[in-house]
């Protein structure tokens, strides 16, 4: 291909075609702004898909890595290193577990794949998830997601999963028995374009668990570390899970995932159960550990709960919009037409990058460094997005 070309055509011709075309070739970006090969810049409200947590080219990340990557880049599991059990520590902390154990991955999906594991090692091997859900693309995580298009090329998949309607207490009591290893599910669904659950239904599946010995699996891979304004989604509820996977926004856009196992879960794998190459990477490690010290001391708990509060209040304010969900900075709405694919090119146009995850929602997860004045600017240009897609 000769330099002529296009970013486009030339990724065309030499990545797999998994994604589709790319929506833009992007080079650089600063905060919750980047900027394409062309020079235009955009506001940044999908996050990388609620990954960048501190936005891009954060001083506290930047650093992080530098200084680690210059003295310890990467050693094998033979050994230990002092970020991944520092790392370790502050995420048992954080959970307030009292007691677990941490396996480190390299991705959400794969740290759904570890858990996975874990929960055959009680012997059981049915899974309860819900409907809606999505936990990774690999083979194990994908016998966990029940969206049809996503299984059937791959199928037969790792059996023995029964799938229930998400929100729904009595059908999660129903298909729960003494045979069930775990109940799967995520504090809010991400991929569905955020779908929240009736109040009380995490402490209704921490029951259902308890009543049949199963153990209580939170996949915490897009809500967790602060995306809706508190460390886990689920804490809220009071609920003590046995099993949190992380993942996502946790090391601000270097590649990590996390499986925690809350109290005797933890020791459920032993030496041979499970390995990794890369996972508890130092650089990994030192990069998770100035995210969440930057979201303390910056206290950005605080500021995602008040701005998520005001973008979901804007956004709700437009008769176009039937519902606007979500907590913190995760933000998932409904249009009255099925044109989310119109409205997410349109939102381009005028400079901001959101996300459809179906054809009638928008979905927001912006890095959570999002400043008040590109909310503003967002709500602002709200409406004339709409406009011009929808009419007035």
């Amino acid at each position: 291909m000769s330099d002529d070309a296009t970013w486009g055509e030339r990724y065309a011709d030499s990545l797999m075609n998994t994604f589709g075309p790319p929506k833009l070739t992007l080079v650089r970006g600063s905060g919750a702004h980047v900027w394409d090969a062309d020079g235009t810049e955009y506001v940044d409200l999908l996050g990388g898909i609620a990954v960048n947590a501190l936005g891009h080219g954060h001083p506290a990340l930047v650093e992080a890595v530098t200084s680690q990557l210059s003295t310890l880049g990467h050693v094998s599991n033979f050994f230990a290193t002092e970020p991944q059990i520092r790392l370790a520590e502050k995420l048992l902390t954080l959970l307030d577990a009292g007691t677990g154990k941490v396996f480190f991955t390299n991705s959400g999906a794969e740290a759904n794949e570890a858990a996975f594991k874990l929960t055959r090692r009680t012997g059981r091997t049915h899974v309860v998830a819900a409907a809606g859900g999505f936990h990774g693309r690999t083979m194990g995580a994908l016998a966990l997601t029940s969206k049809e298009a996503y299984r059937a090329p791959f199928e037969p998949l790792p059996g023995d999963v029964t799938f229930v309607p998400y929100g729904d207490a009595d059908a999660l009591a129903a298909a729960v028995t003494d045979e069930t290893a775990a109940i799967l599910l995520e504090p809010m669904q991400g991929e569905a374009g955020v779908v929240v659950p009736p109040e009380g239904y995490l402490a209704a599946a921490r029951a259902v668990a308890d009543e049949h010995g199963a153990l209580l699996w939170l996949d915490e891979v897009q809500t967790g570390v602060g995306r809706t304004g508190a460390w886990f989604a689920h804490a809220a509820s009071g609920v003590r899970p046995d099993i949190v996977t992380l993942a996502k926004g946790l090391a601000g856009g270097f590649p990590i995932g996390a499986c925690i196992g809350v109290g005797e879960a933890g020791d459920l794998l032993e030496p041979g159960n499970h390995g990794t190459t890369f996972g508890g990477n130092p650089v990994a490690c030192a990069a998770a550990l100035a995210v969440i010290r930057t979201i303390e001391d910056d206290g950005l708990l605080e500021h995602v709960t008040v701005l998520g509060q005001k973008l979901r209040d804007g956004l709700a304010a437009d008769p176009r919009v039937t519902e606007v969900r979500g907590e913190g900075l995760l933000i998932g709405l409904d249009l009255v037409d099925e044109v989310s694919a119109e409205v997410t090119a349109a939102a381009m146009r005028h400079g901001f990058i959101v996300n459809n995850p179906t054809p009638h929602r928008i979905r927001l997860a912006p890095p959570l460094v999002l400043t008040q004045d590109d909310a503003d600017a967002f709500l602002a240009a709200w409406p004339v997005i709409l406009d011009e897609v929808m009419g007035s």
